[in-house]
């Protein structure tokens, strides 16, 4: 018989070929899954449904948004009638210190959570991420539903503060939007906690500039004796805690990422059914294990330089809301627009439609042919040159008015969506997916410290401009805006290096 190996030097020609001797460089068999995964895992059993799911998970995409939409909506809902409850409180002595006040309002909700952000990173990074959304739409469904019914200064405080404090569905939101799918369609999930925030910033005031005072503008409905007439200010909290209460039933759906193997099950379990999860996983363990500590997270500079841009253009973000409908608000006497709270209303309205339609229709393209990184500094830049026009627009009336200020209006939102869209992508791509919880934690903390400055800040420095209308070197309103617009500077400035590298940062995106 002849044979293959007869040519090889020191064996009989009718030798059989000895046997292949495996060097560790290739595998025992070719039929080994390239992957494995821990038997009742809920994160490994998504991420092999998603091996074979090549699509977009729609479905969990749709309650994410709709999730993230209502638990964002009490955030700036009060913004359109805040001027008109601390009038109605009688807190304020003289009409240019409401303001004053109502920045303090505004300031309670970031405060309260610049204090649990931290605290619900890691109870999602070791409990899940489902837990930590569950509880927090709850928590808006209670006390939302109680600042509505606030007669009294130091309950809007609190309940606005207790708010924030129990609602730490940011940090966890964030992660799940770029663990829910494959990576191909993260940016698309991230994209979608952007957007529904987004919309949810101007949709949320839409609601509470339409339906605050309802016994006054809706008369032929709601009498002034109706619970809605006794507390003006409920019916729009109302109609967000019953959103809120649909978005906490679809929750249930909600699929958990979060990886548990050290459950105390698998132990006794037999060795075939020992699994290991993706082997991504398993060569990055001993660098994650060692990385999760708070320590360490602070001393990655690429993370930092992230949260710190975002934390700088999310103080612009909330100082600019607060100051226009402030100042939409505000008397002509005082270089304001003299809208009504449903004027406003209409206006946050319609950017919420463009921005939603922008996102869906116009970001995709500049996502594909940019990347969502690059955007960032051009939005920066348009945005600052789009908020020196806005103090001239006192000088119009009528349909110029409104069409100037909704057209502004969208394309403020825009700028902003497409700029907090690059700066949570930024962040989650500095950590692990086990750092997520923490590092989001950290970001939503120092973000509403920030946060928490600028309602505050924005309302002194409302107040101290209609005192000065005139006299200084520059009109009361024009300074208000020119200060905004330094804060989106010195965000632009830092995108820039030695303070941050974004050429790293388009390379691990």
């Amino acid at each position: 018989m002849e044979s293959h190996s007869g040519e090889v030097q020191g064996l009989p020609p009718t030798a059989p070929p000895p046997p292949p001797q495996n060097t560790g460089d290739e595998p025992l068999t070719t039929e080994e899954p390239k992957n494995h995964y821990h038997k009742g895992c809920p994160g490994c059993q998504l991420e092999e449904a998603n091996q074979t799911r090549t699509g977009i998970p729609y479905l969990n995409f749709f309650y994410i948004w709709i999730i993230c939409l209502t638990s964002t909506l009490p955030i700036q809902s009060l913004f359109p009638y805040l001027y008109f409850m601390i009038r109605d409180m009688k807190i304020a002595k003289q009409e240019e210190d409401i303001g004053f006040y109502a920045g303090f309002v505004g300031a309670s909700y970031f405060f309260g959570r610049t204090f649990s952000s931290v605290p619900w990173g890691i109870f999602a990074d070791k409990y899940g991420r489902k837990p930590c959304i569950v509880i927090s739409i709850l928590s808006v469904i209670v006390f939302n539903t109680l600042f509505g019914l606030s007669t009294r200064y130091w309950m809007a405080i609190v309940t606005r503060g207790l708010l924030g404090m129990l609602c730490g569905i940011l940090g966890p939101i964030k992660a799940y939007a770029t663990e829910v799918c494959r990576k191909e369609h993260q940016a698309l999930g991230m994209s979608l906690v952007t957007t529904s925030r987004a919309i949810a910033f101007v949709v949320g005031p839409a609601i509470g500039g339409f339906l605050a005072q309802p016994a006054e503008k809706y008369q032929h409905i709601f009498s002034k004796e109706s619970i809605f007439g006794r507390f003006p200010y409920f019916l729009p909290c109302f109609i967000i805690s019953i959103l809120a209460t649909g978005s906490c039933i679809a929750s249930i759906w909600l699929p958990e990422t979060l990886h548990f193997h050290n459950d105390g099950k698998g132990g006794g379990a037999d060795e075939e059914e020992a699994q290991i999860c993706d082997f991504n996983l398993e060569v990055g363990e001993a660098k994650q294990s060692s990385d999760t500590s708070m320590k360490n997270l602070l001393k990655n500079w690429e993370l930092m330089s992230a949260v710190i841009i975002y934390c700088i253009f999310s103080l612009h973000d909330v100082a600019y809301i607060e100051s226009f409908s402030l100042w939409a608000v505000s008397k002509r006497k005082f270089r304001g627009l003299s809208l009504t709270s449903q004027d406003v209303g209409i206006v946050l309205g319609i950017s919420g439609i463009g921005v939603l339609l922008y996102q869906f229709v116009v970001y995709p393209f500049i996502a594909k042919y940019f990347g969502p990184i690059r955007p960032l500094r051009p939005a920066a830049i348009l945005s600052i040159l789009l908020l020196t026009a806005y103090p001239f627009m006192a000088n119009l009336q009528g349909p110029e008015l409104k069409v100037l200020i909704n057209i502004a209006s969208i394309l403020k939102n825009v700028f902003s969506a497409t700029i907090t869209t690059a700066c949570n992508i930024l962040q989650n791509t500095a950590v692990t997916q086990k750092q997520r919880g923490v590092a989001n934690g950290i970001s939503v903390t120092l973000m509403s410290l920030f946060k928490a400055v600028a309602p505050a800040g924005a309302g002194i420095l409302f107040s101290w401009t209609q005192k000065h209308v005139t006299g200084l070197f520059l009109p009361g309103n024009q300074i208000l805006f020119l200060v905004i617009s330094m804060v989106a500077v010195i965000g632009l400035t830092l995108t820039f290096k030695p303070f941050f590298s974004m050429s790293n940062a388009l390379r691990r995106s």
